[in-house]
C-alpha cells in the first residue's frame, strides 16, 4: 500500500527490513511501510494509530525539514527512516526525569519507571529500521563465565523537542543521563579501632562492624569543607575528599551499539517474540535483550545501577521528543 500515493522505491536495506519483518510476523496485516511526506498529517489521521500519542506527533513537524521524503514504517508515522541522511526519526515523549536508569527509551507501557523516554512503537520496528540503514547486529552482554561487554554497530543518538517558548532544542543522547549519585558511596578504613560517632545531620556513617565510613548523595563544595571542619584524621579527610569527587554529576561517556536483541517462543502459541518489546530498547544497564546498549560494562542490579537522569537537562515530564539515529560510520568524516 503507497499511503502518498506515489511510486515507493526500496533500497536494498529496505528489503532486509521488510524480510526482517516478515519473517517473523511481526507487523500486524494492516501495517506497510510507506512514503510519507513529513507534515502531510492527512494519511496519518487515517490509519490506525493505537501506539501514538496524537499530541506527540502533532507538535514535532517542526523538527523535521519539511522539504525531506521520509520513508515511514507504521502508518502513524512515529517511525521514519530518513535514507538521504542516513538516519533513523523515532517518535515519543519524557516520561520520567529523575531517579536510576535502566533505559534511556522503552516502548510505550513498559518500563517507564526505568526510562527517560517512553517511544510510541515497538522495539521490534527500530530494529527494523537500523536494519533499513544498513546497521549490523552485534551480541548482547555475557555474563558467563566471564563478562563480556555488548558489541555492535556504533550509533549516535540525538535527542529533539521543542520548548514552552517554541525554541527548538538537539542534544546527544549521553548528555541526559549521568553516574548515579543517589546511592551510598563507601571509604574502607580497617585501621581505625574506635568506634566513631558523627551527627546525624552531618551525613556521614560509620559502621564499626564493617570498618566503613559512608555518604549518600551528591555532595557540594561546602559541604565537603563543612565535614574537613570536623574531623582531624587524615584517614577521614581523604575519604570525605574521595566522598565528594565520586559524587559529582558526570556526563555518560558510554557508546551506543547496536545489538539486536533475541527472538523466543512463545510458551503458549509457539510464535516466535522480540523480547526488547518488552521495554528493553535503548539500554543503559546492560541486558542481554537489549536492542541498542551501552559498550561498556554496566550492572542492571537494583541499588548498584550506575546511570541515572541528568535531571536539570531534561524537559519537562509529556514533552514530545525525536529520536535521531544515525550509525556512527556514517557520521564520520572523510579523509
Amino acid at each position: 500500500m503507497i499511503m502518498s500515493g506515489k511510486p515507493l522505491a526500496i533500497t536494498s536495506g529496505l528489503f532486509i527490513c521488510l524480510a526482517f519483518l516478515a519473517g517473523f510476523s511481526l507487523f500486524n496485516a494492516n501495517l506497510a511501510v510507506s512514503q510519507v511526506p513529513v507534515g502531510d498529517q492527512n494519511t496519518a489521521k487515517s490509519a490506525p494509530a493505537a501506539q501514538t500519542n496524537p499530541a506527540t506527533v502533532e507538535s514535532q513537524k517542526s523538527v523535521e525539514n519539511s522539504n525531506d521524503k521520509l520513508t515511514a514504517l507504521n502508518p502513524s508515522g512515529t517511525v521514519q527512516v530518513d535514507a538521504a541522511n542516513k538516519r533513523l526519526l523515532v517518535k515519543g515523549r519524557v516520561v520520567l526525569r529523575e531517579g536510576q536508569l535502566e533505559m534511556l527509551a522503552c516502548p510505550r507501557q513498559t518500563k517507564e519507571h526505568e526510562s527517560i523516554i517512553a517511544v510510541d512503537a515497538p522495539a521490534q520496528l527500530v530494529h527494523a529500521g537500523l536494519l533499513a540503514l544498513g546497521a549490523k547486529t552485534g551480541t548482547g552482554v555475557k555474563f558467563q563465565p566471564k563478562f563480556q561487554p555488548p558489541t555492535g554497530e556504533k550509533l549516535l543518538i540525538n535527542i529533539s523537542w521543542k520548548d514552552a517558548q517554541g525554541k527548538d532544542h538537539k542534544v546527544s543522547a549521553q548528555s541526559w543521563v549521568r553516574n548515579a549519585t543517589r546511592r551510598y558511596f563507601v571509604a574502607s578504613l580497617p585501621k581505625i579501632d574506635e568506634e566513631l560517632k558523627f551527627p546525624e545531620e552531618s551525613g556521614l556513617i560509620w559502621d564499626n562492624r564493617q570498618k566503613e565510613l559512608l555518604w549518600y548523595g551528591h555532595m557540594t563544595q561546602e559541604k565537603k569543607a563543612e565535614l574537613k571542619k570536623t574531623v582531624t584524621d587524615p584517614r577521614l579527610q581523604a575519604s570525605i575528599d574521595k566522598f565528594f569527587n565520586d559524587s559529582q554529576f558526570a556526563e555518560m561517556k558510554a557508546d551506543f551499539v547496536f545489538v539486536g536483541s533475541l527472538f523466543e517462543a512463545d510458551p503458549d502459541s509457539g510464535k516466535q517474540r522480540y523480547l526488547a518489546d518488552g521495554g528493553d530498547l535503548i539500554c543503559v544497564a546492560n541486558f542481554s535483550t537489549a536492542t541498542i546498549d551501552v559498550a561498556t560494562a554496566s550492572t542492571n542490579t537494583g541499588e548498584d545501577l550506575l546511570f541515572e537522569a541528568y535531571t536539570e537537562r531534561i524537559p519537562p515530564v509529556e514533552t514530545p521528543i525525536t529520536l535521531e539515529i544515525q550509525l556512527a560510520e556514517a557520521t564520520a568524516p572523510k579523509p
